[in-house]
């Protein structure tokens, strides 16, 4: 699995497709109805409606594209079994943290449904906790620059 690939279970997978044909359909002709509707007013410099529109359809534009990107490169199902005790992509994964124990998915945001805290593997705390292997004390460099340490007490596949 190379770091552009993502796990994705069944469902997540269905819902972005479902959000992907949604914008690319009546997402799409939505906007360029409110475009066409605030270009009609006149004057494009001093038209809020339409700089609005225009930024609404770039953020839709890049979302597809998000969209897109992540389901060419998925990895849809279960990810193998991890038979080496180490951490990995779409697992939930329980440790202390500094002392404090929290449980968490390493992966895609994407994944996960319900109130389960997500951490990308390129975040710092995936970094750390990916394929370390359970039972180890790991450490990474919080954005205020102190080092914290990771114990990792188990870590199962999200289901």
């Amino acid at each position: 699995m190379t770091s552009q690939q993502t796990w994705l279970t069944q469902e997540a997978a269905d819902r972005l497709a479902g959000e992907l044909a949604s914008l690319e359909g009546p997402g799409r002709k939505e906007i360029t109805a409110k475009i066409e509707a605030a270009r009609a007013e006149g004057d494009l410099k001093e038209n809020g409606g339409y700089h609005a529109a225009r930024d609404e359809q770039g953020k839709m534009e890049a979302r597809i594209r998000q969209i897109k990107q992540m389901l060419e490169n998925a990895h849809i199902g279960t990810p193998p079994a991890s038979a080496d005790g180490k951490v990995g992509a779409g697992m939930v994964v329980t440790a202390s943290i500094a002392g404090d124990e929290m449980k968490f998915l390493l992966g895609s945001r994407e994944i996960a449904s319900g109130d389960l805290d997500v951490y990308s593997e390129k975040s710092p705390l995936g970094a750390a906790v990916l394929g370390a292997e359970i039972g180890a004390t790991v450490s990474y460099t919080a954005p205020n620059g102190r080092d914290i340490k990771v114990e990792i007490k188990s870590a199962e596949f999200y289901s």
